[in-house]
């Protein structure tokens, strides 16, 4: 087989679904599919279904004259990428799960395993929004909000494998308590969950963070305020991002980033308006949408396949 039959299977797994590929080398999706995680059943019955689901693509792929060379899978949580662990994720129960030595056992092919954000970053800043940067700080806004900081192609893990925690920079001390337990943090402030949250306890009715953009577009008080509110809290924290990465572009992904400009035209005020000597950068939506984290699961195990070859 040629170099252009070859494929990487990759997975991208939430604590709801998993997004699932065979992506070529050069980032392009040949197939996609979509499974529920099912993350109730306990987290052996998780790492089941992906070990399955993984198998199954590498068949598929066989099946149509393709060839897998590797695997990558994305996870939230802490990610010991260094020893292929899932050291920690809530959403999914996982707890020391070893979980690139079990999909390599399986499949019988080179594995990679890296953070779901960290890898969508990796995605964005080789082939998306910051393509043309060598230093790209991607923030993943919706349910939480967490950050990968890519430089020149490759994002950053961190000693313990927790870095880019973006959303827990303090920002409000008598804020409201995060999930971590602390008060303040950005995420409890600015995530969608936190803005759909804050204005129906205001209001006294269930809304979403779209519903409060879109109130707050067509002049409800109460909605821009909650907006207003979250806009603030999100530049302060990229203020942080800038102040300790310097970098020249920030990626905007996740649900958030869905608002357009009603998010990016007063967040770009807001962050100019803290920075004074360091370098503004440049703010821009996401451009891969929900295959990011495909995409960056494929191009981790290919560095990995690299690596491992010579």
């Amino acid at each position: 087989m040629s170099s252009g039959d070859e494929v990487v299977v990759a997975l991208d797994v939430g604590g709801t679904g998993m997004k699932c590929a065979l992506v070529r080398p050069d980032g392009t999706t040949v197939h996609a599919e979509r499974h529920a995680t099912e993350a109730a059943r306990g987290p052996e019955a998780v790492v089941d279904t992906i070990l399955d689901v993984a198998d199954g693509l590498a068949g598929k792929a066989r099946a149509e004259g393709l060839a897998p060379v590797a695997c990558g899978i994305a996870v939230p949580g802490v990610v010991d990428e260094a020893r292929g662990v899932a050291v920690w994720s809530a959403n999914v129960g996982f707890r020391d799960v070893p979980l690139r030595e079990l999909a390599r056992r399986r499949l019988g092919l080179p594995t990679a395993l890296g953070h779901d954000v960290r890898v969508g970053g990796l995605a964005e800043a080789r082939l998306g929004a910051g393509r043309d940067a060598g230093h790209v700080l991607f923030v993943a806004i919706g349910t939480g909000i967490a950050a990968a900081h890519v430089v020149d192609g490759s994002a950053a893990a961190g000693a313990h494998g927790a870095a880019g925690e973006i959303g827990h920079i303090l920002v409000r001390p008598e804020g409201p308590r995060c999930g971590c337990g602390r008060p303040g943090c950005l995420e409890a402030i600015a995530s969608a969950s936190a803005i759909g949250r804050r204005y129906a306890q205001l209001a006294g009715a269930p809304a979403t963070a779209a519903d409060v953009a879109d109130r707050a577009a067509g002049g409800e008080p109460l909605a821009a305020r909650v907006w207003r509110e979250a806009v603030e809290a999100l530049a302060d924290g990229l203020a942080t991002g800038q102040a300790l990465f310097d970098v020249e572009t920030i990626v905007i992904g996740g649900g958030l980033a869905q608002a357009g400009p009603r998010l990016f035209d007063p967040l770009r005020a807001a962050l100019h308006a803290r920075l004074t000597f360091h370098r503004e950068p440049r703010l821009v939506a996401a451009a891969l949408g929900d295959e990011a984290g495909c995409v960056g699961a494929a191009l981790l195990a290919l560095d990995a396949l690299e690596e491992e070859t010579g």
